[in-house]
């Protein structure tokens, strides 16, 4: 049951992450992140109703409010990253948010094991692989692998922050929905910003309805995401689940080259697979 609700997990995020590198080519990413996240909040909202979350209240939340504050800035920088591709280089640096809360336990005076150092030095080597082949004369996937490594620390902060937010299930969703209805505000209000500004909120043809099913897939998926990897750990060893979970790279990698044909360079692909590599080894240190 736990590699299959792992695997669930990593399927789920993948393509959530598939899917809101592709709507950015379509939305503003801001945009995508309102709406994304606006829909996930709306189903967290009803699972805390339904579950009695909200006994679960207390000083907590604030983590759950800080996480809300850094998940927008993460989620814009990893949208625009995967906007700007290759995906299959992108998702996989964005699996380096695990080095936040590896830092973290540093900082309160856990030490790593020989296989975390191995991780860390892995991942590092991992970055440059995939980001330094194209940095020479190439400003656009510069901005890539920075945007990347700004979603990465915003993804291990809010993972960091959550994991305070909450003791138990329950707690959990009701985190989770209020970190979501945070980002929804402090998005809708940079978007609001950015309106008055001159810059447009949608596509010049309007707001394409037919993309709301899309809209609603990314934030849904988001959160059944969340959902799945919970009923994962809590059925089995945390470890096999948290390595399993953290294969979703490789789902939104097959998805960009499905449906969009990228095509890697061999030291790409390589740097990629090393980052994904030390994230595991990170995972099971």
């Amino acid at each position: 049951m736990t590699a299959f609700f792992a695997l669930a997990t990593s399927l789920l995020w993948g393509l959530a992450d598939f899917g809101g590198g592709l709507l950015t080519r379509r939305f503003p990413a801001l945009t995508v992140v309102v709406l994304s996240q606006g829909a996930a909040a709306v189903v967290l909202g009803a699972i805390v109703v339904a579950t009695g979350g909200w006994s679960e209240a207390g000083p907590r939340l604030w983590f759950a409010v800080a996480a809300g504050l850094a998940g927008p800035v993460a989620l814009l920088s990893f949208y625009k990253a995967l906007a700007l591709g290759p995906m299959g280089v992108v998702s996989p640096l964005a699996t380096l948010s695990v080095a936040v809360p590896v830092s973290v336990g540093l900082f309160l005076g856990e030490r790593p094991g020989l296989v975390q150092v191995a991780g860390i030095a892995v991942a590092v080597a991992g970055v440059a692989l995939a980001g330094g082949p194209q940095l020479r004369g190439a400003a656009v996937q510069r901005t890539a692998v920075l945007l990347t490594l700004v979603a990465a620390l915003g993804f291990g902060t809010v993972f960091v922050l959550i994991a305070e937010a909450s003791t138990s299930v329950t707690g959990l969703f009701l985190a989770l929905c209020v970190q979501r209805l945070v980002s929804v505000a402090v998005g809708g209000a940079a978007l609001s910003v950015s309106v008055r500004r001159g810059t447009s909120a949608l596509p010049d043809g309007g707001f394409p309805w037919a993309s709301v099913p899309a809209l609603a897939f990314v934030g849904l998926a988001d959160v059944a995401a969340n959902g799945t990897y919970t009923v994962a750990a809590q059925h089995g060893p945390v470890t096999v689940a948290a390595v399993l979970a953290s294969l979703y790279p490789v789902v939104t990698a097959l998805a960009a080259r499905g449906f969009l044909r990228e095509r890697l360079r061999a030291v790409q692909a390589a740097g990629a697979g090393l980052a994904l590599v030390g994230t595991v080894l990170l995972a099971t240190g």
